[in-house]
C-alpha cells in the first residue's frame, strides 16, 4: 500500500497536479485502442499515455513523442483538445520519461499523428462522455440534452453548467465507454485548421530549454576526442599541455558505443566547456589505425556496389519472370543511380547530461528522439533496471534521425559512472560531421522495358549497407532487406507493370556507421526510381506525366498528380532553354509529388520554382504540413546539389559547414505547396515531401538540357 501511495505522489508531482480527478490511459495504439481508467493501483501498469483532468479543471497530457521541431507538442494535444471541446491552450503537456508504461515514445518514421490519431481521440471522447453523463446525473436530465463546451458541461434548457474540475472526481467512478462517439470531422474546430504553434514564442525569445541548455548542480563538462580514422585504437596519450589549461580536471580514456562496434576515445573533463574543448585541442594522441585507413573508403564502397550490380541480388518480390522477358525485350534500358552518404547536421549538436548516482540510480537530461529506446540502451549499457533510471527529455534542436542513435548518451553514462558526478558531454560540429552515423550511400541498378509504347517491365535492384543489418543486426546473409523491400514493394509502390516487375537487394557492408536519415531509404531510392521512370517514358515516346498515369491505378496518387499538373501548368510550353521535371513518391502513408522548373545558364541551370503537392490524409494543422514540406524541399535540394559525406584513408573528408554546405536563403527558389484533402487515414508529414525533390530536379535538368543526371550530388552551376 505504501508503494502505491508513493506512486500516486510521484505521478501528481510529475504532472504538476494537486488532485487526481479523472485520469485515463490507453493500452494499445491504432483503431483498436482501448481506453483504461488510471487509479493509484494501476500507475505501474503498461498503460499509455496518461490524460488527467484534475479537480481544479487542469487538463494534462503526457506526450509520448519528443518535439524536434516537427510540432508534436501541438499535434498530439490538438487531438485531445478537439474531442474534449477545449481550447488548445488548456491542455498542459508533460513529456514522457521513457518508462515502459508509456509504450512507444519514439519520434520517427513520421509516426506521431499516424499512431496517436485514434487512441488520443478515443480517450478524449471517453472523458467527454463520462463528464457529460456525470453532469446529466446531477441535474437529473437526459444525457442527450447536455453538451461539452470550453471545459464545461452545459444544459442549455436550464442554463446550468458545471466545470470539468467540478465533475472530474465523480466522473472517475463511472465505467469507461467502450466505444465513445468520436466527433464527425465536419465538426472539427481545431483539427485541420490553421492554429498558432504555442511553442514558437519561447523558441524565438530563448526561453525554450534544449538539451544544450541544461545545467545541473555539481556538473562537470566533457569534450571527447574521437579518432579521425574511424574505429582506430589509442596507441598513446600525451596530456602534458592539456593539464596546463585552467579548469581542466582530468584526462581519461573513454569509449563510444555504437550498435555495431565500440571505439576508443579520450575525454577531457573540466569545470567548464571552454576549458574542456581547449584542453582537448592541446592533447597529443597517437592512434593505431589497424587496417581502417585502408578499408574505410567510400570510393571502394561504391566500386563494390557497382560490382554487385553485375550479379543478381536476393529477390524481395517478383511478378512474372523479369529476367527472361527483359532479355527478349526490343525496347529496353538499364541505368545506375547513386546517392551519397549524408550527415544529419542538426543545428543543436549531440549532447547529454548524465548522473550515475551512488545509490545506483541514474538521472538523464538529453535531447533524445526516443526516451523508451534511450531507456533500453542505458539499462543495457549500465546494467541497471528501468525503475532505476529517470530520463528528462528536453526539446531537440533538430535531429532528422540522429538523436535516436545514443552513442553520445552512452559516452556520458560511461564518464559519469567513472567520475561519480553529473557529466555533460557536448559534441562539436566537427564531431557530428566526421563521426556519423550517416545516411547510407546506396546504388539503384535499374532495368526496364517498353511494349507498345507503354512501360510494362521494371526492376529495381537496391544495393548498399543495411540499416536493419548494421544497427539492429536483424538481417540474415541470404535475406532481402525487409525495410528496403517494403519501401519499394508493390504494396507501397504506386506503379503496376503489366508484364513483369522485380525488387531485389544486395548487401554491401561497410564499417562506416549508418542510421536512418529524413525519409530513410525513400530518399535513396526515390532518386533512382523516379528518374528511371522518366527515362522509360522517353523511350516509350510519351510525356512523363502521361506515361506515369498509364501505369497508375491508385485514385489518390492520380489525384495528386492531376493537382500537380494543374498547379504547375504542366502542358504549358516553356521558353527555349527551360524545362520541367516531376516525380511522385509514396512513403510513410502519404503521397507527395513535385514539379521543378529550371532554366539553362552558362554551364549549368538555375532552379526557378518548386511546386509540391501532398496528400497526407487527415492532418492536424495545414500550416505545419506546409512547414514540414518546406523543410523537405530545403533538405531535398541540399541533398541533390550540395555536399555528400566521403571517406578516404579511413577518415571523413568533411568537418564543418564550409565543406558540408546547406542550401542558403539566397539560393532558395520560389516554392508553392498544395494539400489534397482526401480525408483518408492520417499519413506522415515530416518526411514524405523529400523523396520526390531530387528526381524532379534531375528530370527537369534533362528536359532543359538533354543531360541525364544519375549521381547525387551534382553541381548545378557546371553540369559538365
Amino acid at each position: 500500500m505504501e508503494n502505491i501511495q508513493t506512486s500516486r505522489r510521484d505521478f501528481l508531482k510529475a504532472t504538476g497536479l494537486t488532485t487526481f480527478g479523472l485520469a485515463l490511459g490507453i493500452s494499445s495504439f491504432g483503431r483498436d485502442a482501448t481506453v483504461k481508467k488510471i487509479t493509484p493501483a494501476i500507475l505501474k501498469l503498461e498503460i499509455n499515455p496518461f490524460i488527467v483532468i484534475d479537480t481544479a479543471g487542469n487538463i494534462t497530457l503526457i506526450n509520448p513523442r519528443p518535439d524536434m521541431g516537427q510540432g508534436s507538442t501541438q499535434a498530439v494535444p490538438s487531438l485531445l483538445a478537439e474531442e474534449l471541446e477545449v481550447n488548445l491552450e488548456k491542455v498542459l503537456i508533460v513529456q514522457s520519461d521513457g518508462s515502459g508504461k508509456y509504450g512507444s515514445q519514439t519520434s520517427g518514421g513520421s509516426s506521431s499523428v499516424r499512431e496517436l490519431w485514434m487512441p488520443i481521440r478515443k480517450a478524449g471522447a471517453a472523458a467527454r462522455e463520462m463528464l457529460t453523463t456525470t453532469a446529466a446525473g446531477r441535474w437529473n436530465v437526459p444525457v442527450g440534452e447536455c453538451i461539452a463546451e470550453d471545459g464545461k458541461i452545459l444544459h442549455k434548457a436550464s442554463g446550468k453548467s458545471l466545470s470539468y474540475g467540478e465533475l472530474a472526481d465523480d466522473a472517475s467512478k463511472l465505467e469507461i465507454p467502450k466505444e465513445p462517439k468520436l466527433k464527425d470531422p465536419k465538426d472539427f474546430k481545431i483539427i485541420g485548421k490553421y492554429n498558432k504553434r504555442l511553442d514558437v514564442p519561447e523558441r524565438v525569445n530563448g526561453k525554450a530549454v534544449y538539451g544544450i541548455d541544461v545545467d545541473v548542480p555539481g556538473m562537470v563538462y566533457a569534450s571527447i576526442l574521437h579518432s579521425p580514422i574511424i574505429h582506430a585504437k589509442i596507441a598513446s596519450i600525451d596530456d602534458k599541455e592539456t593539464k596546463k589549461v585552467k579548469g581542466v580536471l582530468r584526462v581519461m580514456r573513454t569509449e563510444r558505443t555504437m550498435p555495431h562496434r565500440t571505439s576508443e576515445a579520450v575525454a577531457v573533463i573540466a569545470t567548464n566547456y571552454w576549458a574542456a574543448l581547449k584542453g582537448r585541442k592541446a592533447l597529443s594522441v597517437k592512434w593505431d589505425n589497424g587496417d581502417y585507413d585502408k578499408t574505410v573508403n567510400t570510393a571502394n564502397y561504391f566500386a563494390a556496389t557497382y560490382e554487385a550490380a553485375k550479379k543478381d541480388g536476393v529477390n524481395y518480390e517478383e511478378k512474372g519472370n523479369f529476367n527472361s522477358k527483359y532479355a527478349k525485350a526490343e525496347k529496353k534500358l538499364e541505368s545506375h543511380y547513386e546517392t551519397p552518404f549524408l550527415a544529419h547536421a542538426p543545428i543543436e549538436p549531440e549532447n547529454a547530461v548524465v548522473h550515475v548516482k551512488d545509490d545506483g540510480t541514474v538521472e538523464i537530461w538529453a535531447p533524445v528522439q526516443g526516451p523508451d529506446w534511450a531507456m533500453r540502451d542505458v539499462c543495457a549499457y549500465l546494467k541497471v533496471k528501468p525503475e532505476q533510471v529517470k530520463i528528462n527529455v528536453t526539446l531537440l534542436g533538430g535531429a532528422f534521425g540522429r538523436k535516436a542513435y545514443h552513442d553520445f548518451l552512452l559516452e556520458a553514462c560511461h564518464l559519469s559512472r567513472e567520475l561519480k558526478k553529473p557529466v555533460k558531454v557536448l559534441w562539436t560540429r566537427e564531431d557530428d560531421l566526421s563521426q556519423g552515423p550517416y545516411r547510407p550511400g546506396m546504388l539503384s541498378h535499374m532495368q526496364g522495358y517498353v511494349e507498345g509504347e507503354k512501360i510494362t517491365g521494371f526492376h529495381h535492384h537496391a544495393i548498399g549497407e543495411s540499416i536493419l543489418g548494421q544497427v539492429f543486426k536483424g538481417l540474415n546473409e541470404d535475406d532481402a532487406d525487409a525495410w528496403i523491400g517494403e519501401e519499394l514493394s508493390t504494396e507501397n509502390n504506386k506503379y503496376k507493370f503489366a508484364s513483369a516487375s522485380k525488387i531485389s537487394w544486395t548487401n554491401v557492408k561497410t564499417d562506416i556507421p549508418i542510421v536512418w536519415w529524413r525519409s530513410v531509404y525513400a530518399s535513396n531510392f526515390g532518386w533512382g526510381q523516379e528518374c528511371f521512370i522518366d527515362e522509360l517514358a522517353h523511350l516509350a515516346g510519351k510525356d512523363p506525366l502521361k506515361a506515369r498515369q498509364e501505369i497508375l491505378s491508385d485514385d489518390r496518387i492520380l489525384k495528386v498528380l492531376s493537382t500537380l499538373a494543374e498547379k504547375a501548368k504542366w502542358d504549358e510550353k516553356l521558353p527555349e532553354g527551360s524545362g520541367k521535371g516531376l516525380a511522385v513518391f509514396k512513403s510513410f502513408g502519404s503521397i507527395s509529388a513535385t514539379c521543378i522548373t529550371v532554366s539553362k545558364n552558362d554551364k549549368g541551370v538555375k532552379i526557378n520554382k518548386v511546386i509540391s503537392v501532398i496528400d497526407c490524409g487527415h492532418y492536424v494543422n495545414p500550416d505545419n504540413v506546409k512547414a514540414q514540406t518546406e523543410g523537405n524541399i530545403v533538405m531535398g535540394l541540399t541533398a541533390a546539389i550540395k555536399d555528400g559525406i566521403t571517406f578516404a584513408n579511413g577518415a571523413a573528408e568533411q568537418s564543418n559547414y564550409h565543406q558540408y554546405n546547406i542550401l542558403r536563403l539566397n539560393e532558395m527558389p520560389a516554392i508553392e505547396i498544395h494539400i489534397v484533402d482526401s480525408g483518408a487515414v492520417p499519413g506522415g508529414v515530416g518526411e514524405p515531401g523529400l523523396p520526390p525533390i531530387a528526381p524532379a530536379l534531375g528530370n527537369a535538368i534533362f528536359a532543359a538540357t538533354g543531360k541525364r543526371m544519375r549521381k547525387l550530388p551534382f553541381n548545378i552551376d557546371d553540369l559538365g
